[in-house]
């Protein structure tokens, strides 16, 4: 089978941490140029947000971007990734 460059284009990977260290999945995936759905809603408060700060931070350090879509789920996408927003 034959893969072009573009692996990870066409699809989003969906991930729900329970443990903090499972947030360094994200920021790998972003690294390898796929875009994240991060559901943080298994975890608890505190601990949410603290794999949410680390998951932005390692997704700013790459160039890329991110986009909250509710309360407890993220959105992280490389740079060459348009996120469209419609109000």
């Amino acid at each position: 089978m034959e893969q072009s460059g573009v692996t990870g284009f066409n699809e989003i990977l969906v991930l729900t941490p329970r443990v903090f260290e499972e947030g360094l999945d994200a920021v790998v995936a972003v690294r390898e140029q796929r875009t994240v759905l991060l559901n943080l809603s298994n975890m608890e408060t505190k601990l949410a947000q603290r794999t949410a700060d680390f998951v932005s931070g390692g997704v700013y350090a790459l160039e890329g971007q991110e986009r909250r879509i509710g309360e407890r789920v993220m959105l992280f996408a490389p740079r060459s990734v348009d996120i469209d927003q419609l109000s």
